[in-house]
């Protein structure tokens, strides 16, 4: 029998017994060693050979991740492995560390209880390690440290015992500091997270050298620091990893201190569903009950050349089989499952079942997106995935052959399905299809896999960054007016505060929730009470309240006022990009007594007419996406690096140093960050490294709004002049 198929076996064995299956991401900045951890892990569980570990990047499926040589997909792995006497299932999901694939990142922490963050021990945490910390918080997800490439350390950098304890320490206590800051508010975590040296809840060591130590491992091996150094220094290593190999330590650490499906889920079931407590479902899902109602909530879809669609997922309660016929959440009738597997890196091994507190992946459910919820009975779904960033650039992508276009539709159908931070859309004035993602190389990523994956030669545009409309302060009440002049409504505007926005961004607030909920948080946020009360509608991050008093016919009509607003916001009155951040009140509404009247071809228009009226008195502007940028540079090159960030509307906000390094920090517009990484380059005669963050909007300096307002109304074929009531440019 294969070494492979005795692994499948005693995964098999093992999935019945949830107090021993651990379930985890490896998430870290990007090219802080995730990939080459995971390497060793598998290798460790003898799924590849030792020789090639760390170079071989396993979990790298993909022919363009192995050319690039980052993780763009999540990947998933089942490995077994023995602490304490005990053998442990451990599914382990792999995930990738470029701020444009943070979506992926999101998306495994629904599926896991335990997420390694990897750190690298020079550069220390940096902005996607908080990133990928928050989104893992954010879950319930409970964190653990492994601080990577500590060879580094001693051999480039020469660092006596002292230094190094120091700046370990440094990288820890930085951690815990982020770990603090959010878990503060988070009421369902019983004991403190933070990660500590003593606890073992912290690991060192080289991914790319496969030795690695814990204060356990230490007590376990008589191994510390001085011996390490001393056979790191005469370049023994291949002795290191024999006497302390880095999987037994990661992964004794995951056994010991990461969370069980049977602990895990009666916190995490809370937080992410909000069903009925006292409900059957409920219990079954908290006891992890493997007789119970199937509960399966898909957290990534991919495609495969043989089986088609494959969507992956935390199984919370009941067992998948083949020929099960389960609903999908807001999809009608019934999907059947064809198969059920584990996955073993880029293969797929089919089981004939997986119970509840595994990660599964099923094929045949073809109406299942990310974020989907499968089960056995209707029921409540569980929260939707919340992504952290928005789409900030957007590319049109043109099929070359006309022969292509049916084929080239739906694989952007599939590519939004598998992708939910993509979003597709035809427009159908110009016939382009539109796609917006993260930045640049996400997009790069995606029409370079429909070339080569799917073989459809497409031609893309250049990147057209996304801009939003704000109304910059309180307007007078207006009125819009219906063509037939028997419909009247009144509103204002006025900004939103920021607080509320980011509720609203981060899903605390919705029209999904009930009413009493929505009401709290909005007022935790900061609006007042009498306003929280009469909230009508969200749309995007705008709100409309309902101060109207007993309007005769208004209820009956009010679902055609929701159309035209919706309306209204997703084509603002200045270049038609979406407005975000407002707050309209709609104070009075006077309509005609006979239906025929105020049908939606008379209500529509004049609520868009008034939503744009009272956005032109509250001095709407365009706002622009901007970057936090960091750059590491040498010293000599750290007035060019600075001046790459200036010289494109940016402005530095610190500099300092960091070992031989220095840092820049700064902000700069994502229009002006197109072409950044050539240009970097060849400023800094290739030696900055430097990375990325998107940080929301901003409103355009008043010099630029005009002239980019008609950029864009160009580009889109809208009338060149603005409404004569634009009078604040």
């Amino acid at each position: 029998m294969g070494r492979r198929k005795k692994i499948v076996q005693e995964c098999e064995r093992l999935m019945d017994t949830p107090g021993n299956i651990r379930n985890i991401a490896i998430a870290a900045h990007v090219d802080h060693g995730k990939t080459t951890l995971s390497d060793n892990l598998l290798a460790g569980a003898g799924m590849i050979s030792q020789d090639t570990a760390g170079e071989q990047l396993a979990m790298d499926t993909k022919e363009d991740e192995q050319e690039r040589g980052i993780t763009i997909d999540a990947a998933n792995v089942s490995m077994t492995h023995e602490y304490g006497d005990t053998n442990h299932l451990v599914n382990l999901i792999d995930t990738p560390g470029h701020v444009d694939f943070g979506g992926d990142v999101t998306r495994a922490m629904r599926a896991v209880d335990g997420a390694l963050v990897v750190v690298d021990a020079v550069e220390g945490a940096m902005p996607q390690t908080e990133t990928v910390l928050r989104q893992a918080l954010r879950e319930g997800v409970k964190p653990a440290l492994f601080i990577n490439k500590v060879d580094r350390l001693i051999s480039e950098l020469q660092e006596g015992p002292q230094e190094m304890q120091e700046r370990l320490m440094s990288v820890i206590a930085d951690v815990n500091e982020l770990i603090r800051g959010m878990a503060e508010n988070m009421d369902d975590i019983p004991e403190d997270w933070t990660v500590s040296v003593e606890d073992g809840t912290v690991g060192f060591g080289s991914a790319l050298y496969k030795w690695g130590v814990s204060m356990p491992s230490m007590q376990r091996t008589g191994m510390d620091f001085g011996d390490i150094m001393e056979l790191e220094r005469a370049d023994k290593r291949d002795e290191l990893h024999e006497r302390t190999p880095l999987s037994d330590v990661v992964l004794d650490m995951v056994c010991e201190h990461f969370p069980n499906p049977v602990d895990a889920q009666p916190r995490r079931v809370p937080r992410i569903w909000r069903g009925d407590a006292d409900s059957e479902l409920a219990d079954t899902m908290r006891l992890v009950d493997e007789d119970g109602e199937v509960v399966f909530m898909v957290t990534d879809i991919s495609m495969d050349p043989h089986a088609g669609e494959i969507a992956t997922g935390r199984v919370f309660s009941g067992t998948l089989e083949k020929g099960q016929e389960l609903y999908v959440s807001g999809t009608a009738g019934k999907n059947r499952i064809q198969s059920v597997g584990l996955f073993m890196g880029s293969e797929r091994e089919e089981v004939d079942r997986v119970p509840a507190g595994n990660i599964a992946s099923v094929t045949g459910l073809r109406d299942a997106i990310a974020g989907s919820t499968v089960s056995s009975v209707e029921m409540t779904p569980f929260e939707s995935i919340e992504h952290i960033s928005e789409p900030v650039i957007t590319k049109s992508v043109e099929a070359q052959n006309m022969d292509d276009l049916p084929k080239l539709i739906e694989t952007l159908q599939q590519v939004a399905k598998e992708d939910p931070t993509i979003q597709i859309e035809i427009n159908e004035d110009t016939g382009e299809h539109l796609i917006s993602g993260q930045g640049e190389l996400h997009l790069e990523v995606i029409t370079q896999r429909i070339r080569d994956n799917q073989g459809i030669p497409v031609i893309t545009g250049e990147p057209i960054v996304v801009f939003r409309e704000q109304p910059q302060e309180a307007s007078r009440e207006v009125e819009g007016q219906s063509p037939n002049r028997h419909n009247k409504f009144y509103l204002t505007v006025e900004p939103m505060a920021q607080e509320i926005v980011d509720a609203i961004q981060l899903g605390e607030v919705s029209m999904d929730m009930p009413e009493l909920e929505r009401r709290e948080a909005l007022q935790e946020a900061g609006m007042d009470k009498d306003t929280s009360q009469n909230v009508e509608d969200i749309h995007r991050t705008n709100i409309l309240i309902d101060d109207t008093k007993g309007i005769q016919h208004l209820n009956e009509t009010m679902e055609l006022v929701l159309e035209g607003l919706q309306e209204a916001l997703d084509d603002g009155p200045l270049a038609a990009e979406p407005v975000q951040g407002s707050l309209f009140r709609l104070h009075d509404a006077k309509l005609h007594e006979d239906t025929i009247h105020r049908g939606p071809a008379q209500v529509i228009p004049a609520v868009r007419d008034a939503v744009h009226r009272a956005l032109i008195d509250g001095e709407v502007r365009l706002l622009e996406p901007i970057q936090d940028v960091r750059i590491d540079v040498p010293s000599e090159h750290m007035g060019a690096a600075s001046g790459e960030i200036q010289g494109r509307r940016g402005r530095v906000d610190d500099m300092y140093q960091e070992g031989d390094l220095m840092v820049v920090e700064g902000i700069a517009p994502v229009e002006e960050m197109i072409g950044f990484s050539s240009d970097i380059r060849s400023a800094t005669e290739g030696r900055a490294s430097w990375n990325t963050e998107n940080a929301g909007f901003r409103v355009l300096v008043d010099n630029l709004q005009r002239e980019k307002i008609m950029e864009i109304r160009e580009r889109k074929g809208m009338k060149l002049e603005l409404p004569s009531s634009i009078d604040y440019f």
